[in-house]
C-alpha cells in the first residue's frame, strides 16, 4: 500500500512558486528522506502532507485519504514532529501527551504514554511543567506528542536541528525500531550523514521540483570511485585538471575535492599537480557519500523563499 501519495502539488505566495508540481509515492513502511537547502519547498511540502496548508494544484493521500476533503482521516494516520518548538506552558509533559491523546479521542492510553516517555528518556520529567524544561527536552516532547496516537505515518521535520548527540541516538533508536514494526517514516533534515543511516529511499528538491529520486545505493553509485581532497600551500590547480572537481569550496579557496575512479589515478594526478609548481600541503583519499550527491545534484546556488 501506497503510504503517501503526492499528485502534481503546487503551491504559490503572493507569487513567488514554493512547489513546482512535486509528485512522489512513498510506500508503507519505508524510511523516507526529504532533502534540499534552505528555500527548496521541503516545509511547505510537509504543511501541505499535514493539511496545515491547501495546494493550489494537485492532491496529497494519507493512506488514500485525501488530507483537504477526508482531512479526519487522513491525520488519524499522520503523527508530524514540526521544526518549531511549540508548546502550552501550563501543562506537565504527560498531562501534555494526555491532552494530545485527547485530540484524537483515544482515552486510557497511559500505558503507550508511558512506553514512549521511557524511549525518548522523559520518565523522570513527567510531573514537570512544560516552560521548565530545556530547549532539547521539549524537542522531545514534540517527538513524544506526534506518536501518542501510533500513527502509521510518521514526518520528522529537522528533529535533531540544534540538540545534544544523546536526544539523537534516544530518537534514532526509537524511531528505528517504530520503522522496523511497519511504521512509514518521513525525514528532513540538513544531517546529511543521518539521511545516509536512516533513509532506504530520497527525494531532493531544489526550488520547488524534485531533481532526484532514488534509493540511497542508487544515489552513492552516481558517484563513481572515491575522492581526492588536495591542500594546496601555494599555487592552483592544473586548469587541465579541473574537470575533475566534485564540487566548489567557496570557502576554501587552496582546496580541492577531485573525483577519481580508482586509487592508480591518485599519483598522476598528484604529479601533474606538482609539476606545474604548486605545493601540496595535505592530501586524504575519502569515499564519497551522501553530501557529494547533494552538492553535485542540488549546488549552493538557491533563489530566496519560503521553504
Amino acid at each position: 500500500m501506497t503510504a503517501i501519495q503526492i499528485n502534481s502539488v503546487e503551491k504559490s505566495y503572493k507569487g513567488f512558486k514554493a512547489l513546482k508540481g512535486v509528485s512522489l509515492a512513498i510506500e508503507e513502511g519505508e524510511f523516507f528522506g526529504l532533502l534540499g537547502p534552505n528555500g527548496a519547498g521541503k516545509t511547505t511540502l510537509i504543511s501541505t502532507i499535514a493539511g496545515l496548508i491547501r495546494p493550489d494544484v494537485g492532491s496529497v493521500k494519507i493512506h488514500g485519504h485525501d488530507v483537504v476533503t477526508d482531512f479526519r482521516e487522513a491525520r488519524k494516520r499522520l503523527g508530524v514532529v514540526p521544526q518549531e518548538l511549540v508548546f502550552d506552558p501550563f501543562f506537565t509533559v504527560r498531562e501534555t501527551l494526555r491532552l494530545q491523546s485527547g485530540y484524537y479521542g483515544i482515552k486510557n492510553n497511559d500505558a503507550w504514554i508511558d512506553e514512549v516517555m521511557h524511549n525518548l528518556d522523559l520518565t523522570n520529567k513527567a510531573d514537570v511543567n512544560m516552560r521548565a524544561l530545556s530547549g532539547g527536552m521539549k524537542r522531545r516532547v514534540l517527538v513524544a506528542q506526534a506518536l501518542v496516537h501510533k500513527p502509521p505515518v510518521i514526518v520528522l521535520d529537522e528533529p535533531t536541528a540544534g540538540v545534544d548527540v544523546e536526544l539523537r541516538q534516544t530518537l534514532w533508536k526509537f524511531i528505528a525500531r517504530l520503522n522496523r514494526e511497519g511504521h512509514t517514516v518521513v525525514l528532513t533534515t540538513h544531517y546529511l550523514e543521518e539521511a545516509q543511516a536512516m533513509c532506504q529511499r530520497v527525494a531532493m528538491l531544489k526550488l520547488g521540483q524534485v531533481v532526484a529520486l532514488d534509493t540511497m545505493s542508487a544515489l552513492l553509485r552516481r558517484v563513481s570511485g572515491s575522492q581526492l581532497v588536495v591542500h594546496l600551500s601555494s599555487g592552483e590547480l592544473p586548469q587541465d585538471l579541473r574537470h575533475l572537481v566534485a564540487h566548489d569550496e567557496p570557502d576554501n579557496g587552496n582546496k580541492y575535492t577531485l573525483r577519481v575512479n580508482h586509487v592508480n589515478e591518485v599519483e598522476p594526478i598528484l604529479a601533474r599537480i606538482r609539476t606545474s609548481g604548486a605545493v601540496v600541503d595535505d592530501m586524504q583519499l575519502e569515499q564519497a557519500d551522501l553530501e557529494d550527491i547533494f552538492l553535485q545534484v542540488v549546488g549552493d546556488k538557491q533563489q530566496g523563499g519560503p521553504q
